[in-house]
């Protein structure tokens, strides 16, 4: 029999996590739910706790450093089940969608199964013009970056296939971390599907621990890290363009007044316009070194799973 787990990261969840925990219990009566508290202040593990007591299936651990990041990590490394479903602890996802989310995984159609939350309610129910804003920009760089088309990049709503799960290295800390699972998803060719979800804000009174500012820069300097990492040939190539058009501007006047007269007469401009020159051909180079090393990484990746398979 297929096993599913059910990931709860849980950071000051008091309003809403007991609805949550009954609501996907319902929704999957035969999965284990796991709760990972994350330093709560609150009364969030106390309202845990005392579901356990009716309930054999939901399991309470602590992750004790901070960050979305690092409780996925800890989930990832430490539950063993066929299909995992990520949910986030404040409502905002119901639970409708699940069972469905789980079957494609389990029937192997999906190694990633998104609910995507950008093309039903997510725009009418979120209050906060900035999130918006943030998750359409990320949407637009991730699909231009890594030439793909994927509606929901930021969706803490996933279910997961066990190769997945266990063949994904997490590197983020907090909230970068499902930017980080689309691009791995769409780096590896797993098979990926997006169902829509409706979308509901906070209730009254629960407050987002997302930093609409610190936490977008976050997300915005990790797209562009992975970009480097994913894509090396493509991001230093773009970097040797710069330095190249730069070093035309500088070199094409000193060129045609050489052929005007026989004279260099501007030096210093012909030794930046070199020196421009240099590190254009050299971040050329070094982006297509990198990129031998990245097809020889995914090269050792197939083989590792070929080999967990």
């Amino acid at each position: 029999m297929s096993t599913v787990a059910v990931l709860i990261p849980c950071y000051n969840e008091e309003m809403t996590i007991e609805k949550v925990i009954k609501d996907y219990r319902k929704a999957l009566p035969q999965a284990d739910i796991y709760v990972y508290n994350n330093n709560s202040k609150d009364r969030s593990v106390e309202i845990v706790s005392s579901l356990m007591k009716d309930d054999a299936r939901l399991i309470l651990r602590n992750e004790y450093r901070q960050g979305k990041g690092n409780v996925i990590r800890s989930m990832f490394r430490d539950i063993d089940a066929d299909c995992y479903l990520m949910i986030d602890g404040d409502d905002t996802y119901p639970p409708e969608n699940a069972a469905e989310m789980v079957s494609y995984v389990l029937k192997g159609e999906a190694d990633m199964v998104i609910g995507d939350r950008l093309s039903s309610t997510y725009f009418t129910e979120n209050k906060r013009p900035f999130h918006n804003f943030g998750n359409v920009l990320v949407r637009k760089l991730i699909n231009r970056l890594f030439h793909s088309k994927v509606n929901d990049i930021m969706t803490g709503y996933r279910a997961f296939s066990r190769n997945f799960v266990k063949g994904f290295p997490v590197l983020s800390k907090g909230f970068e971390i499902e930017t980080e699972m689309t691009i791995h998803t769409i780096d590896k060719n797993f098979l990926l599907k997006e169902i829509p979800v409706s979308y509901r804000d906070r209730p009254e009174g629960s407050i987002s621990k997302l930093d609409t500012y610190g936490d977008g820069f976050k997300v915005l300097k990790t797209i562009f890290s992975l970009f480097k990492d994913y894509k090396p040939l493509s991001f230093f190539g773009f970097a040797a363009l710069f330095f190249f058009i730069i070093t035309l501007i500088l070199f094409i006047p000193i060129l045609i007044e050489f052929y005007k007269t026989g004279l260099v007469l501007r030096f210093p401009t012909l030794i930046v316009s070199v020196t421009f020159g240099i590190i254009s051909l050299l971040s050329f180079s070094v982006g297509v070194i990198l990129d031998v090393i990245v097809k020889k990484h995914k090269q050792l990746y197939e083989l590792l799973q070929n080999y967990r398979g």
